[in-house]
């Protein structure tokens, strides 16, 4: 199983931070909030991710280069010119890091991203700016129950994302950042079946979550899992204080590996 992980945008409403690296770079306790939301899937036994990469995406290249030797503790002899590795507390993961392009919407990104799939039935897709503690075990098993194409977690906040119009677990209707506010609304962590691409637009102004989600809705393919646990997206200042608020007092929520 994989994990497609949309990492390339100007993260614009965090610009305080977003100005020197990309949004995902943006650290949480010390590490970027990438790195958590890999650590959410690693738990449930995804280790295998596709990472869309746009602005400064880079840094995020150099980050996972030398990810091995920063979990390591080594021994340089300079004068021969080696290196021995003592312990290594490296994760066992494969990282794929794709270039998608600075300006490429979502569905641009997720089609580019689609060849790296080979030959699995589905895959997970999450943004690369949020955390839950959502189960992840759980919805790859409810997708695999409804047999539809796509399913989309739902969560509760009052915010401001794509909210659901639901019949049941069907989803009757997408509507992205609708101006009513509130009830069930987009919190990422997809699963989606392979054949998604069927969906998305030729180019790369294709927003994933327009016409591909409002057509999937329409055709009865769009199931939702419902979570009512923690969701939280970083996407100001304030959010970022509040999620290293949370892991310095030890009380994050979506910290579900040990």
């Amino acid at each position: 199983m994989k994990a497609i992980i949309l990492a390339g945008g100007l993260g614009t409403r965090l610009s305080e931070e977003t100005s020197l690296r990309p949004k995902p770079m943006v650290e949480i306790g010390g590490m970027p909030i990438l790195w958590h939301i890999m650590k959410i899937y690693s738990h449930y036994g995804v280790n295998d991710f596709i990472i869309c990469l746009g602005y400064k995406g880079y840094m995020v290249k150099e980050y996972f280069a030398n990810y091995a030797l920063h979990m390591s503790d080594v021994t340089f002899d300079m004068r021969k010119g080696s290196m021995e590795v003592h312990r290594n507390d490296a994760e066992e993961w494969k990282i794929s890091l794709i270039n998608t392009g600075e300006t490429t919407m979502t569905g641009g990104r997720l089609r580019k991203a689609l060849p790296h799939i080979g030959n699995d039935d589905s895959f997970c897709l999450t943004y690369g700016d949020g955390v839950s503690d959502v189960d992840i075990a759980a919805t790859l098993a409810f997708h695999k129950s409804h047999g539809k194409r796509a399913t989309v977690t739902a969560v509760r906040p009052s915010s401001r994302f794509g909210q659901l119009d639901l019949d049941g677990d069907d989803v009757r209707a997408f509507a992205e950042k609708p101006v009513d506010e509130g009830g069930w609304i987009n919190g990422g962590f997809f699963v989606l079946s392979r054949d998604i691409g069927d969906y998305l637009g030729p180019d790369d102004e294709c927003v994933w979550e327009r016409e591909p989600l409002e057509a999937l809705a329409r055709e009865g393919e769009l199931k939702s899992y419902f979570h009512d646990g923690f969701w939280q997206p970083m996407d100001t200042l304030r959010d970022r204080q509040m999620l290293e608020g949370m892991w310095e007092c030890k009380q994050a929520p979506w910290k579900v590996w040990h």
